[in-house]
Order: structure tokens, then C-alpha cells, then sequence
């Protein structure tokens, strides 16, 4: 990905929005909010007018008139500049065709699932999948909404991923549970086992790796072809 000069999230954003018309900040945080922008990009709304002087530092945007409505304080309509619609093309065509790696938090916690016991694991998934499949419900739902009300999927497509990624991800989540449960995935016999060692007699898994096949018998013999490195 480029280093910009305004890398913030929503920047990209508000450049977005004012390729529609020239708005105040809080017009472009309205806007993002109404049509659900936030749930897409990840947005400090805090941190709006920064961002909103930085790209005005950087010429992306310029001030375009100041208006008062009622007993409103004034506010600056900002207009976005040739630049900062070149920023913008640039900005958007690198994040729809440049791939990037993203680390998953559940991605993280899978590094080290051996570090709580299975049964603890099984909670926290099935815990897990509620909100996950309870997302998926709601967007589902919405999904039908806006195909009964014919709005355009161009308008929301980016929920439509959302969508794809939440089934993917509890697809495998209820697969990786099932396959704990039943101890059908490869080394969870041994890892229940090192587990109930250290909860009954109170021996850390370091004490049981150094004498593996009096704690695991001949069936440990898998880990002797691990390179130490993997370990």
C-alpha cells in the first residue's frame, strides 16, 4: 500500500463524499452515518476535523464558503480540489485491486488455542458464533429489504461482502468446534490430555515435554518430526 500524505481511513472518505458536492464536516459525518459508511470503513468521527485540515493542508480539499443556518455556529463548506479527486481514483483503485495481509484477531487467537483448555475453547466459539451468526440474521434481512425496495446493489455492495466474509468465517468456526468436540482434529487428544495433566496433578505443559512419552505414551512420537523451530 502507498504511504500518503493523509492516510487516515477517513480521509478516504470524506474525499468520497465530497466527489458528490461541496459539504461542511458534520453534513459529510451525517451522510456517512445514514448510509452506513461506518460499518465499511473504520471511522473516528473525533478525529474528523483533523483530518478535514490536513487534507486542506495538503490541497486535497479547499475551503468553499462559510454558512450559518439559524442559531447554528458557522460552518466551512469544503469542495474537493483536482488533487484530491487524482488522491482519491489513486486511493480507490489501490485498495479494490491491490490484495493486502490483514491479521485477523481470530486468526491470532488460533496461534495459540493449546493455551486454554478445549472445553474453555468450545465456550468462547459457540460464544463467538451468536454474534456471528446473529450478524449474519440482520444483514440478511436487510439484504431482502433492499432487493424488495429494488435499490440498486451498487448502493451496497460493500455489505454484501461483509455478508460473504461473516458466513465464510462461522462455516469454519462451526467445523473447527464440531471437530474439537469430537477430537477429530489432528492433536486434540493430546492437547485435552496435557490439559487434564495440569488441572488434576498440576504438571505445565514444559514438565510433560520433557518426558513426553511417559505423560503421552508412543503416541507423541509426532512431534519428534516437528522441526524445533515450529515448536
Amino acid at each position: 500500500m502507498a504511504k500518503r500524505k493523509v492516510g487516515n481511513p477517513l480521509a478516504f472518505a470524506v474525499l468520497g463524499s465530497l466527489g458528490e458536492r461541496p459539504m461542511h464536516p458534520y453534513e459529510i459525518s451525517t451522510m456517512l452515518r445514514a448510509r452506513g459508511k461506518d460499518q465499511s470503513i473504520k471511522v473516528n468521527y473525533g478525529s474528523l476535523y483533523s483530518v478535514v485540515g490536513a487534507l486542506e493542508k495538503h490541497g486535497f480539499i479547499e475551503a468553499l464558503e462559510t454558512v450559518r443556518e439559524g442559531n447554528r455556529p458557522e460552518r466551512t463548506v469544503y469542495q474537493i480540489t483536482t488533487a484530491g479527486q487524482a488522491e482519491f481514483s489513486d486511493w480507490l483503485a489501490e485498495l479494490i485491486g491491490t490484495p493486502t495481509r490483514e491479521f485477523h484477531p481470530l486468526e491470532a487467537g488460533l496461534a495459540y488455542l493449546p493455551g486454554l483448555p478445549p472445553d474453555r475453547v468450545l465456550e468462547l466459539l459457540d460464544q463467538r458464533l451468536t454474534t456471528i451468526d446473529g450478524e449474519i440474521q440482520e444483514l440478511t434481512e436487510l439484504h431482502d429489504q433492499m432487493d424488495s425496495m429494488e435499490f440498486p446493489r451498487i448502493f451496497w455492495i460493500e455489505s454484501e461482502f461483509r455478508l460473504k466474509l461473516l458466513e465464510a468465517e462461522s462455516a469454519y468456526v462451526h467445523q473447527l468446534a464440531a471437530e474439537i468436540r469430537s477430537d477429530a482434529l489432528s492433536g486434540s487428544a493430546f492437547w485435552r490430555l496435557a490439559w487434564k495433566h495440569y488441572e488434576e496433578d498440576g504438571i505445565t505443559p514444559t514438565e510433560q515435554l520433557k518426558d513426553p512419552v511417559k505423560y503421552f505414551g508412543t503416541d507423541f512420537a509426532w512431534m519428534k518430526a516437528v522441526p524445533p523451530e515450529a515448536q
